[in-house]
């Protein structure tokens, strides 16, 4: 096995972000023993979004590519592709209007058809959320009602993105211990991850 390969056969990953930084977004992906095992930094004032995920801080080796198809909105299509083999991995596509109330994202094949969704938990404490984060004096409540997303592929629940309760570093916990057979491709899951932390916490 590749290092590259063990990178993205992992069961459970950590993904960090901290939330007070000035532009851009810098991210730091760890395996379940606290490991980075993988660096990517989101360049600011992008019209579309270009977020390239390396293999350290160095950034020397380039692992995946996050690509939209057009600019920024609220129902764009985020491209996934792997540099080293320069293939097309997937794709994932938030849904539109939807996601203002509750988070909700399709996840698309290489040829363009929908194989899973990743949504939000309650819808009350989605809306919640929203309500606190659109009030600055107490946007940092928000925090108390950590996000939980379900992701199904082929109608089946195969991984779970959990929120931990921090005011100054976002973290998501990714779970794929439920994808027993790894029919899920751990990249589109990676890709996923780095979305939800860079475009939905946009809103809170």
């Amino acid at each position: 096995m590749s290092s590259q390969e063990g990178v993205f056969s992992h069961d459970r990953y950590l993904f960090r972000r901290k939330v007070f930084q000035l532009v851009g977004g810098v991210f730091h992906i760890s395996d379940a023993y606290g490991r980075v095992v993988l660096y990517s930094k989101q360049k600011a004032f992008k019209l579309k979004e270009d977020i390239r995920i390396y293999s350290d801080e160095r950034r020397t080796n380039e692992l995946l590519t996050i690509k939209a198809r057009q600019i920024v909105d609220f129902g764009a299509t985020y491209d996934v592709v792997d540099p080293q083999t320069n293939s097309h991995v997937g794709a994932l596509r938030r849904k539109g209007l939807k996601s203002m109330l509750r988070d909700e994202w399709l996840f698309l094949d290489p040829q363009g058809q929908e194989i899973g969704v990743i949504g939000e938990d309650r819808m009350i404490l989605a809306i919640l959320r929203r309500i606190l984060g659109l009030v600055r004096l107490v946007s940092y409540l928000s925090y108390l009602f950590p996000q939980k997303y379900t992701v199904s592929m082929w109608g089946q629940p195969v991984a779970s993105f959990k929120q931990h309760f921090n005011p100054f570093v976002l973290k998501y916990t990714l779970d794929l211990s439920q994808d027993y057979e790894k029919r899920f491709d751990r990249r589109l899951a990676i890709a996923a991850g780095i979305l939800l932390c860079a475009i939905e916490r946009r809103q809170a």
